[in-house]
């Protein structure tokens, strides 16, 4: 399985990445060392969407804390940079992607990006990874992964 992470990356050229204490959603808790993980610098932050992709190094849970009833469960990764994106794709891209129903990757993105505006680990599908993968050079993030 591959996931996107969508936070603050202020260096999207750096060659490793470490992202610490990050909430997860639609089964980002479940991201190992060793997955493919795409990053999203987030708009919120100054970020322009896709930035590169790469490989989680490590993982490590953040312990839940015993006096909060609802918590989203976080981890803090380590990721390897593999490729940098050669296209934009961020929130104007994937905005007219809205009908939730349609079974497109984009919507799929959409709606797990930017439905919420909160910076997140999530999983995606093997069309979503499809997707994402072509906007890298042709078969680099495959070569490096």
């Amino acid at each position: 399985m591959a996931f996107v992470i969508k936070t603050d990356i202020p260096d999207p050229d750096a060659q490793a990445f470490t992202f610490t204490a990050q909430k997860t959603m639609y089964g980002g808790k479940h991201i190992a060392k060793g997955d493919t993980v795409f990053l999203f610098a987030s708009e919120n932050e100054g970020g322009h969407g896709l930035v590169a992709v790469g490989i989680v190094e490590s993982v490590e849970a953040i312990a839940r804390q015993h006096c909060v009833d609802r918590q989203t469960p976080r981890v803090s990764i380590n990721v390897r940079r593999t490729a940098l994106a050669t296209q934009p794709l961020g929130r104007a891209q994937l905005r007219p992607f809205n009908d939730w129903d349609d079974g497109k990757p984009e919507t799929e993105l959409n709606f797990k990006l930017y439905r919420q505006a909160t910076n997140k680990i999530v999983g995606i599908s093997e069309q979503a990874t499809v997707l994402l993968d072509g906007f890298f050079v042709e078969n680099a993030a495959k070569t490096k992964r």
